[in-house]
């Protein structure tokens, strides 16, 4: 990614550019995004490659089409492409789902009869837990049959180091044993895993619900839908008044509490050494997802009974790669602290761990670049004439518990989200920015993330009241900081003026 100026990127191109394995996709126009989400000919055509858990990507979609010619499957099924095998045992067995034919691949392959409502369900919950095949391991399949002439360039660590770079260098940064951290094939099959994990336990001790603290990334509230059968969800994480009362007569029943830190997109954090003191009292497990606040910015292992964390963004830094960790905190008090948390996982491709091994190496250089300009940004922010409301991670109300948080000195953690007072698709449409799903990367990213992430909300009348109440504003632009001379980043900014 040419970080030196800021140019138009057409709509389409992969991002980071020419890139086959990129996992986002430039959307320079509000009205690309609004065109994806209603899926019109037109950005389909354009757009060949995308978020891998979202868009299938051209590789699957030729190794799809090889794999029905290979065992002569009839058009009557559609082909679906999984991580392993163990990916397809878990989706058979919630839907019923045995293949009639004998596959035998290095990958998980499974039939799914067309025209039904079966197929879209499959599809959808292989999005929310995040088992897709990689598709390094597609291109390296393509490439040995013949169907690829070259592989994409890049820079990978040896096969032999690769995975205990990987391991060592986030048991360094989370201070915790390399046994205690896990590898899977998306930061939301962490999320998954964790609470597969979880849901396992519960049954054994008895407790029966969930809580979910705060409006939280769209699949990971899926993912506790699907696994939680009772759960209780508080919104507004500022007022744990609420969540106490709750407690004095549920929370006996309740497994674990799950919360982002901070939350996407509005970057808050909970007043966390009450929120810990009420999981002790009732012996509930602590879940958080870690990926905002990276192991370099907060240090939650005060708080944390286990941590997941997305690899795919600040840890890989190049928006290249799905890969998620499952990390289990030393210091938890929690008894239930066990291995069942790793059962569900798969191990990621090793094309996949070579590349995160070359790229980790800066995972703390990264960050504290970003933290700087991130804290500079903010600072212009609040004097430009035409910003609305900022919302970024030092939030003065637990300003006093954040410090005991703080590793870098102050709390910024790459990513700002902002409301304009001017026209918000002139002035997305304006900057030149890389626009498109994802985060954390070294390049600068914006995302209009409520149009992305709940386009049904903002198309209804009662989602828009819903997304009011919750306070999640319809023209939020989220701003991944890279880095870029934070000059530059300002000066392209000032275009919104």
């Amino acid at each position: 990614m040419n970080t030196t100026i800021f140019t138009p990127i057409p709509c389409g191109e992969t991002l980071p550019i020419n890139n086959i394995h990129a996992v986002s996709v430039s959307m320079p126009e509000l009205q690309d995004v609004i065109d994806y989400e209603e899926q019109t000919p037109e950005i389909l055509e354009k757009i060949k490659s995308a978020y891998p858990r979202f868009v299938m990507h051209p590789y699957l979609k030729l190794l799809a089409t090889f794999i029905k010619e290979k065992y002569k499957i009839s058009n009557a099924y559609e082909v679906v492409l999984l991580s392993s095998q163990k990916a397809v045992d878990v989706v058979s067995c919630k839907y019923f789902i045995h293949n009639k034919i004998e596959i035998n691949e290095p990958f998980g392959v499974i039939l799914v009869q067309n025209g039904t409502s079966q197929l879209q369900k499959v599809l959808k919950f292989i999005q929310h837990v995040g088992y897709n095949l990689s598709s390094r391991l597609a291109e390296d399949y393509l490439f040995d049959i013949g169907l690829l002439n070259i592989k994409h360039q890049e820079n990978l660590d040896d096969e032999k180091i690769a995975l205990d770079n990987v391991i060592s260098s986030l048991a360094s940064a989370y201070c915790q044993p390399k046994e205690n951290i896990c590898l899977t094939p998306s930061g939301m099959n962490a999320v998954y895993c964790a609470l597969r994990g979880l849901r396992t336990i519960q049954n054994k001790n008895g407790k029966t619900k969930l809580i979910q603290l705060g409006w939280l990334y769209l699949d990971t509230m899926n993912i506790v839908e699907h696994y939680f059968d009772e759960n209780k969800i508080f919104y507004d994480i500022n007022n744990l008044d609420v969540v106490e009362d709750y407690l004095k007569t549920n929370g006996h029943t309740i497994s674990a509490i799950i919360t982002e830190i901070p939350t996407n997109p509005l970057l808050q954090t909970v007043d966390l050494p009450r929120l810990k003191s009420l999981c002790l009292k009732y012996n509930i497990v602590l879940v958080i997802d870690a990926t905002f606040a990276t192991p370099f910015n907060m240090d939650l292992k005060p708080y944390a009974d286990i941590y997941v964390e997305s690899l795919t963004k600040f840890a890989s830094g190049n928006a290249d790669i799905l890969m998620g960790a499952v990390i289990l905190n030393e210091n938890s008090k929690i008894s239930v602290i066990s291995q069942e948390f790793f059962k569900h996982a798969d191990m990621p491709y090793i094309k996949d761990i070579q590349r995160l091994s070359f790229e980790i190496r800066d995972y703390e250089k990264r960050m504290k670049t970003i933290s700087q300009n991130t804290k500079k940004l903010v600072e212009y922010f609040k004097t430009a004439p035409f910003i609305d409301e900022i919302f970024y991670c030092l939030n003065p109300k637990y300003a006093s518990n954040y410090q005991k948080l703080m590793i870098n000195e102050n709390c910024y953690t790459g990513i700002i989200s902002v409301t304009f007072k001017k026209d918000f698709e002139e002035i997305y449409n304006k900057l030149n920015f890389a626009k498109g799903p994802s985060l954390g990367t070294e390049f600068t990213l914006l995302m209009p993330y409520t149009y992305l992430a709940h386009y049904d909300l903002v198309t209804s009348i009662s989602g828009q009241e819903f997304l009011k109440e919750i306070g999640l504003p319809i023209n939020l632009l989220r701003i991944s900081v890279g880095c870029e001379d934070i000059n530059k980043i300002i000066n392209e900014f000032e275009k919104a003026k």
